[in-house]
């Protein structure tokens, strides 16, 4: 009864924090670099190594190996990302600093009951990524812009899952994607001139949009010392930002993107687990993100079927980690990421609003298990300062020159867990 109480106030908690929150720039390009703190702190690894519930939001076989269990944690995250213009006819080189905005609050749930020994069902509740920048001083002010100037998307996922074992030590299992998103922009009112609906290109408020997807995964023991797994998320056709039409491509599409990936835990000794994943995001496959600033000038206008967007490319993430028990009651863990740069230098200048080019993040963990039972985690992530310098970015009719962007983050993160 306890558990059931707790879940339900813990979930609704949850689901209200998260739409209040921010993730901002999250190290694979806008999307989080892992969920759940006990993968945090292994550099997001958790394709085929399930530590709590919440690794149903990574992998959803993960629900037939995890037992019963509740968890729950938050991130305190801080991003420092900026940008600079030179060269540029319509002023002075400066440098701008998006950081307006700091810190933020991440927090994320997670529940995994088993129905019987074939089958489990689960739900979890976190933040799949975001963007955010705010710029006191406007860096477009040059070119007639007004106010402060910058960007804020969030993105919430309610992954409802069902997970079976299909033979000894494999499962699967499937999750429908409920994802809801906002967004708002201010001090963009030099481009609204390029636009198809320039009364719906900035300074409108928040905007919201909602759709459902699919994520599904496998899951294997092969041995006592190694299991692989892997995962596909489907795009997720989010309807539109409508205060927004005339900023994204396609009357204000914002779709998700498309994700997969693979994984391998191995355990050389019993104290010691290895884990390695891959993934891949189709960033390309969303026009408001994918398309680049080209259109523009081939008469596209901002908010057109197929017009401009910021240029993201499609990007490869690996990400390893180890975990060692130092007793029965701590665990030590480390981690390491690397994904690529979706923006290239020649899309800078419309990224200066969305600068998601980090690059690498390190991280450390540990869990503490309470006499009770209690798992008390925390974690710490430095993703060092990247900077991108832009070749042929600012285009000639806004005065020429380059715009640089750059992007560094710090978090650190607390998380209870309880099996039953």
């Amino acid at each position: 009864m306890w558990g059931r109480k707790f879940v339900k106030v813990g979930t609704a908690s949850a689901a209200v924090a998260l739409l209040a929150a921010t993730p901002a720039l999250a190290t694979d390009g806008y999307f989080l670099n892992g969920v759940g703190a006990k993968a945090k702190g292994m550099g997001g690894v958790a394709i085929a190594l399930p530590q709590d519930a919440l690794s149903i939001v990574s992998n959803p076989a993960a629900g037939t190996f995890i037992g019963h269990r509740l968890d729950g944690g938050v991130e305190v995250f801080v991003p420092d990302r900026g940008a600079g213009i030179r060269g540029n006819a319509a002023g002075p080189d400066a440098r701008f600093g998006g950081n307006g905005s700091n810190p933020f609050v991440l927090p994320e749930i997670g529940y995994v009951r088993p129905l019987s020994d074939r089958f489990a069902v689960g739900i979890a509740i976190s933040g799949n990524g975001g963007m955010n920048t705010n710029y006191k001083a406007n860096p477009f002010a040059r070119f007639g812009a007004t106010g402060r100037a910058g960007v804020n998307l969030q993105q919430l996922f309610v992954s409802p899952t069902l997970s079976a074992r299909i033979a000894p030590g494999h499962g699967i299992g499937i999750s429908p994607v409920i994802a809801v998103q906002s967004f708002r922009a201010n001090g963009l009112q030099p481009f609204a001139a390029a636009s198809a609906d320039p009364q719906h290109f900035t300074d409108r408020g928040t905007s919201w949009s909602a759709g459902v997807g699919v994520r599904v995964g496998y899951l294997g023991q092969i041995t006592d010392w190694l299991s692989v797994g892997a995962f596909y998320q489907s795009k997720i056709a989010t309807g539109r930002f409508n205060r927004y039409a005339g900023l994204f491509a396609d009357r204000g599409g914002f779709d998700i993107p498309a994700s997969y990936g693979a994984g391998l835990a191995v355990k050389p000794v019993p104290a010691l687990t290895i884990a390695a994943d891959y993934k891949r995001i189709d960033y390309s496959g969303v026009g408001a993100v994918g398309n680049p600033l080209a259109p523009l000038f081939r008469g596209v206008p901002f908010g057109a079927a197929g017009g401009p967007g910021f240029g993201w490319r499609d990007v490869n993430v690996v990400k390893v980690g180890a975990s060692v028990t130092a007793s029965p009651r701590w665990q030590l863990r480390a981690g390491y990421g690397h994904s690529d740069n979706p923006v290239p230098p020649s899309q800078t200048f419309l990224n200066i609003l969305a600068p998601g080019v980090v690059q690498d993040h390190v991280t450390l963990g540990a869990t503490y298990t309470t006499r009770s039972g209690v798992e008390i985690t925390g974690f710490a992530m430095h993703v060092p300062k990247r900077r991108v310098e832009g070749r042929g970015s600012i285009p000639a009719s806004f005065g020429g020159g380059e715009a640089d962007i750059h992007l560094g983050e710090t978090s650190i993160g607390l998380s209870f867990g309880k099996r039953f």
